[in-house]
């Protein structure tokens, strides 16, 4: 090797060493030592033990953080902005929740991370760092309350509270696949918190451990003593499962199978909530853009969606408008979108929109009574790429916001409860109780939570097993399982076997058809509509959707759309004679 060669590789060494320096220290920059959950380190600590023989303080030996929203102190609560920081003056006291806790004998060792004004549910902060999401590194962490989750799912401390407005608690205890709980509303005082909108916020929590999300409801919610109750009935919201991207098998499942071996067979009840919702909250139909009752019923968790976003921007606005106005801080999009897009409510909708919290408490507490369980899924979707726009848009916004609107609108308590990881991303439930069952919810998850993962591993090592069938003839099985719920006129259970079909499968437009004719028994008329159209684009000549479409447009009113769908079933099949039949008697009624 000549010298000027030996000078070249020496240079191409040290140039590759500098970058492998250089990526090093981004990647420590980029993945801090706390994984960038916390703001503020702190201390509060508890008072000394009593002396023997009292017993010691129930959180003994207990850390924990929060979201830095709570007033400590001599503290200045950043809200997830420098600027708010800036603008305000240390709290002359600390939060009662924040007391509470000290005084049962944890400690508080820092505050975390949130959205900018606790208003994102991703958890992105450009101010201060977004927290690694331990779960899945690549992906946001859920907000508002993202550094709280993730100061837990690290095992930075023991348990953490956040504030759950419309999911602030419950979207990153899902995403970061850790308990998260938000109490009935009123439950937990508010007082010494940066209200975002106060007849949505709460005060809630997040562990790892149900013993401890338990110990710390207690002592936040002062519940009197009481004796645990087995829940009486298990109810299942088959809907909201059937457009989230797990299989049935590794979400609601699971809970199904827990309820069974717990608790018998016969405290299982599956329902259509959003029907049930429909046929109970009067004042949806009230809202603006209804013409049917077709589709209050099918829209019903869309609107509450809206009804609570509405809700939560306007008195987000009447606390924090001259403020915002003042100082113009710069925020994430998705916050910025939010306050920012052309938003007036008037006040005979703020008037509706209290008729329906008032209606949709009554509607749960009416369906769980006391000792009653509502099962749904926490999240609609994965969580998002870090940077990304999927959680901008306003189709993941409306998946989102419709699960988790039933219990902010309603003011019930709910836990999110991880099952462990489906596709590598955390799969979670949720349950919820009746408003001020929130003493009753701990109880019931200190009871089902180690059978549910015993559950949720069973059904994770049956599908990654060497025995497995393929996904064509589970799908398969799934759809012949649903034909014969369907014999028997067992609507829901039908749409709830075709939809696992389609979950396996989803370029088969049979699945889709058969679920529209299960959806026609049902009466939901334009759940019907949107599979058949589904099940059209992905075979032309599907005479059976084109059928049931006509079907349930003629149900819906939209009469010259159902007599082309009854037309285009004959050009495909002359002989069909029921097609005929309803396109005659269209023809006829409106000639």
């Amino acid at each position: 090797m000549t010298s000027q060669s030996a000078k070249n590789l020496l240079v191409l060494l040290g140039l590759g060493l500098a970058g492998i320096v250089l990526i090093t220290r981004k990647l420590k920059k980029s993945v801090r030592k706390d994984l960038g959950a916390f703001i503020e380190k702190l201390q509060l600590l508890p008072p000394p033990q009593p002396a023997p023989p009292k017993a010691p303080h129930p959180l003994t030996a207990l850390t924990f953080a929060l979201s830095d929203l709570f007033d400590i102190e001599g503290h200045v609560s950043t809200f997830g902005h420098p600027e708010w920081a800036r603008t305000h003056e240390p709290a002359s006291s600390t939060a009662p929740a924040v007391s509470a806790l000290v005084e049962g004998g944890a400690t508080c060792v820092a505050t975390t991370v949130l959205d900018d004004l606790a208003l994102g549910i991703g958890g992105e902060n450009k101010h201060y760092g977004t927290p690694t999401n331990p779960a899945v590194p690549a992906r946001v962490p859920g907000g508002s309350s993202s550094g709280a989750a993730v100061a837990v799912a690290a095992d930075f401390v023991d348990f953490a509270l956040g504030i759950d407005t419309v999911g602030g608690v419950r979207v990153p205890a899902g995403f970061c696949g850790i308990l998260g709980f938000r109490p009935s509303h009123g439950a937990v005082s508010h007082l010494g918190i940066i209200p975002i909108s106060t007849s949505l916020d709460t005060v809630g929590w997040f562990a790892k451990d149900p013993n401890i999300l338990r110990r710390v409801g207690h002592i936040l919610l002062q519940a009197p003593f009481a004796m645990q109750r087995s829940p009486r009935q298990i109810v299942i919201a088959d809907d909201c499962f059937q457009h989230i991207n797990v299989p049935l098998d590794r979400s609601s499942q699971v809970v199904v199978k827990t309820t069974e071996k717990l608790f018998g067979r016969q405290v299982l009840k599956h329902i259509n909530l959003g029907d049930y919702l429909s046929s109970r909250v009067p004042s949806l139909k009230g809202c603006s853009g209804q013409k049917t009752n077709g589709e209050v019923k099918a829209s019903a968790l869309k609107l509450l969606a809206n009804i609570m976003q509405s809700l939560q921007r306007h008195e987000f606005r009447l606390k924090h408008d001259e403020w915002m106005n003042t100082v113009k801080p710069e925020l994430h999009p998705g916050v910025s979108a939010q306050l920012h897009e052309k938003f007036e409510v008037s006040d005979a909708e703020i008037e509706n929109s209290k008729s329906v919290r008032s209606e949709m408490c009554a509607a749960v507490n009416s369906l769980l009574k006391d000792e009653g369980i509502l099962v749904i899924p926490t999240v609609a979707d994965p969580p998002p790429k870090l940077g990304g726009k999927e959680i901008l848009s306003e189709d993941y916004q409306s998946r989102a916001f419709s699960l988790l609107s039933i219990a902010s609108i309603s003011g019930c308590c709910q836990v999110s409860i991880p099952l462990g990881f489906y596709d590598k991303y955390p799969v979670s439930v949720s349950l919820i109780a009746r408003h001020g069952g929130d003493r009753f919810l701990l109880d019931t998850l200190q009871t089902v939570y180690t059978t549910l993962q015993e559950q949720a591993d069973i059904a994770s090592k049956s599908k990654s097993s060497g025995n497995a069938v393929s996904k064509e003839q589970s799908a398969e099985i799934a759809k012949e399982k649903g034909n014969q719920a369907y014999k028997d006129k067992q609507w829901q259970k039908a749409i709830g076997f075709y939809t696992e079909a389609i979950k396996l499968c989803g370029d088969n437009a049979t699945y889709y058809s058969n679920r529209a004719q299960a959806y026609l028994g049902l009466g939901s008329y334009l759940q019907a509509v949107e599979d058949c159209t589904k099940a059209i684009s992905l075979d032309k000549k599907n005479v059976k959707a084109y059928f049931r479409r006509g079907t349930a447009r003629e149900m819906l009113g939209y009469y010259k759309e159902a007599i082309d769908d009854f037309k285009h079933a004959l050009v495909l099949e002359p002989t069909n004679k029921r097609a005929a039949s309803a396109a005659e008697r269209l023809r006829k009624l409106f000639q």
